[in-house]
């Protein structure tokens, strides 16, 4: 393993790639926020013994792949009214844009086709890959995310203040905003690991911390809007993860999305929030590995 640096879709993506450079390529994409590192060392290799060649990558405004700080902090008030209204939306850039960061860096690996693995925002990614550059999806699987339509259910209360709260700046604040989000949002009937919740966050904060690029993650997704109806058009055979306890995106989000892709199977996780829990890391990491050797 060791970080790497891309030229995609005009601009620079820090990526790793853990395992065989001969066995078949899958990109993982993480979520809102959510730097490279999220995907675990560990859980990786685990994959990476399963016959899998791993990439996992910093998007964009995240970590130490390139940050539009010139686009500045976005309106969310008047993204979300604008969403809500109907009326039309501005955002420095949208989900299909990051979806391209994602063809960019396949291009600059060379890889025609990846079976692609998105968690939550990464999952509206991959769904956006799948609906607009279906040749380059071997195989999908959306953990922990949705459709982006706006009748499903919301987000909790106590999730969404995290959602609209901006980080601290300050090392050790930043530190315990990952704790205290990971409780509220975290897996409810799996035990909460503190020590791993802060080595994580403090290697993000490391590695490179940026409330104003996250808002920016989130107007791109709020931007977006529904997939509904163009997943109805997807072709890559499809895997739904989600976790029956999830606070932040409710599980409805991936019933929907596998109701609407032809031919998707659902996996519903008792117990499972919105996060990844190492105790389901051998389950996960079997359904994920099978699904893309199925096909």
């Amino acid at each position: 393993m060791g970080e790497s640096k891309a030229k995609a879709n005009g601009i620079e993506i820090v990526y790793e790639v853990i395992g065989d450079a001969k066995a078949p390529p899958m990109l993982l994409i993480m979520g809102l926020g959510a730097q490279l590192v999220l995907w675990e060392d560990e859980f990786c290799r685990m994959l990476a013994e399963r016959g899998h060649r791993v990439i996992r990558f910093d998007n964009r405004d995240v970590g130490k792949s390139t940050h539009l700080h010139e686009a500045g902090l976005p309106d969310m008030a008047a993204i979300m009214t604008a969403a809500f209204t109907g009326q039309p939306l501005s955002a420095p850039y949208t989900l299909s844009d990051m979806a391209r960061d994602c063809v960019g860096l396949l291009d600059a690996l060379g890889i025609e086709r990846a079976d692609i693995v998105g968690a939550s925002m990464g999952g509206m990614i991959a769904q956006t890959l799948a609906i607009e550059h279906p040749r380059r999806v071997r195989t999908m699987t959306s953990i922990m995310s949705t459709t982006g339509n706006p009748a499903l259910p919301p987000p909790h209360a106590d999730a969404i203040s995290f959602l609209i709260s901006p980080m601290p700046m300050d090392r050790q604040g930043a530190i315990e905003y990952g704790v205290k989000m990971f409780r509220v949002i975290g897996s409810p009937e799996f035990p909460f690991e503190e020590e791993r919740v802060r080595r994580l966050a403090a290697l993000q904060y490391d590695r490179g911390a940026d409330p104003a690029g996250v808002m920016r993650q989130l107007a791109a997704i709020v931007a977006s809007g529904s997939r509904v109806e163009q997943l109805r058009s997807v072709t890559a055979p499809t895997l739904v993860i989600h976790g029956k306890a999830d606070p932040l995106v409710p599980f409805e989000g991936g019933a929907e999305t596998a109701a609407m892709i032809p031919g998707a199977r659902l996996e519903a996780v008792e117990g499972m929030g919105h996060d990844l829990p190492m105790s389901l890391w051998p389950r996960l990491v079997e359904w994920i590995s099978a699904h893309a050797a199925a096909h």
